[in-house]
């Protein structure tokens, strides 16, 4: 038998020789029977479909309402594509404790969080992400944007209008604790900011505003998210130093008469990044779930979803009037014009960095 057979020709062609020479009905059912077998376990086989993959994001705290209907979305696309429909699944918190987290064993496919510097320290701790991951994806892999805002009780009665007025002792302040939340990293940047351009760059100036702002700070939650709930639903503080998006959130879900948007003279630019994380994907089926899943962000339908959940999308083509109409025009700040997260993170936010010598003043 030549090397391009297969062992199915063999009982066929025997049977058919049997049957020549009149054998018993018995043994030609019995050769018969073999023949079939042989067939089912040698002949070609259906090609397999494709195994459907498992893909889990980890989030900071805001993102919740908009990664829920955004995997609703990106299943909708990728089964479209011939795929079988995959199990995303979610974690949020602060930013910060989720990068610990991933760097102590969860086993995130993506990681979709407040700042750079959290995705850095996980490629730095663990090696599962390579250092130069911001190239992967247009701006700097942050497939929307957003800024900080004051968020006041109905009617303002604080008269609160501008970050000169957070260190009033009349005023309580919202925002959470920069060691575990992104969302506190940039609310300490943006009052930094202010007050830089306000004392001229007068670091004692600075730091000094910086210190009487934190003094009005009864409480400090370990994310973005529950300081929303400790000034929405327990009532505490006057001010709310939120991400623009949480702002807005709480207006749609509370109602305009329960609270307004301040925007302060000065804010920062704040560009949460994604990434997968090589390390945790199991094999390329994976890895180009978790791919697609990070670039489908960036389509115009995904755009204009994050454009919905009061994101500030790159792409507006297929954003309605009203949501783009939503966003002010400020003056903003970035990451860069205060050093770029390379040189903040330590300076500021690391064991006995800046933010730990104020706060223990």
């Amino acid at each position: 038998m030549g090397r391009g057979q297969t062992e199915v020709e063999r009982p066929s062609a025997f049977v058919q020789a049997l049957a020549s020479l009149s054998l018993s009905r018995g043994f030609m059912w019995a050769l018969g029977t073999i023949g079939l077998s042989a067939s089912l376990s040698f002949g070609a086989l259906p090609p397999a479909q494709a195994q459907a993959q498992e893909l889990l994001n980890v989030s900071y705290d805001p993102t919740r309402e908009l990664y829920r209907e955004y995997n609703e979305l990106f299943t909708q696309w990728w089964t479209a594509q011939g795929n079988p429909a995959p199990t995303l699944r979610q974690s949020h918190g602060g930013s910060g404790g989720q990068a610990r987290a991933v760097i102590d064993g969860l086993e995130a496919g993506v990681v979709t969080l407040a700042l750079a510097a959290d995705i850095d320290v996980i490629g730095e701790s663990t090696g599962k992400i390579p250092a130069d991951w911001q190239t992967r994806l247009p701006h700097n892999s942050s497939p929307y944007t957003s800024t900080i805002v004051f968020l006041v009780r109905d009617g303002n009665p604080k008269g609160i209008n501008d970050w000169a007025d957070l260190i009033r002792e009349d005023v309580q302040v919202i925002t959470p604790n920069p060691k575990t939340s992104g969302g506190a990293r940039w609310n300490f940047l943006a009052a930094w900011a202010w007050a830089q351009r306000e004392f001229d760059g007068d670091e004692a100036q600075v730091r000094d505003y910086v210190a009487a702002l934190l003094r009005n700070v009864p409480v400090l939650d370990t994310g973005a998210r529950g300081s929303t709930n400790t000034f929405v639903q327990r009532g505490l503080g006057d001010v709310l130093l939120a991400w623009e998006n949480e702002a807005f959130l709480a207006l749609a879900e509370q109602g305009e008469g329960a609270f307004d948007i301040v925007v302060p003279s000065l804010s920062i630019l704040a560009e949460p990044p994604v990434s997968i994380v090589d390390g945790n994907l199991a094999d390329d089926a994976q890895r180009a779930l978790a791919t697609a899943y990070l670039e489908h962000l960036y389509s115009p339908e995904a755009q204009a979803l994050a454009l919905r959940h009061y994101y500030r999308a790159w792409d507006t083509s297929a954003a309605t009037p009203e949501d783009l109409a939503r966003f002010p025009d400020l003056e903003l700040v970035t990451i860069d014009d205060l050093g770029g997260w390379a040189e903040v993170q330590p300076a500021f936010f690391s064991n006995g960095g800046i933010f730990d010598q104020i706060y223990e003043e």
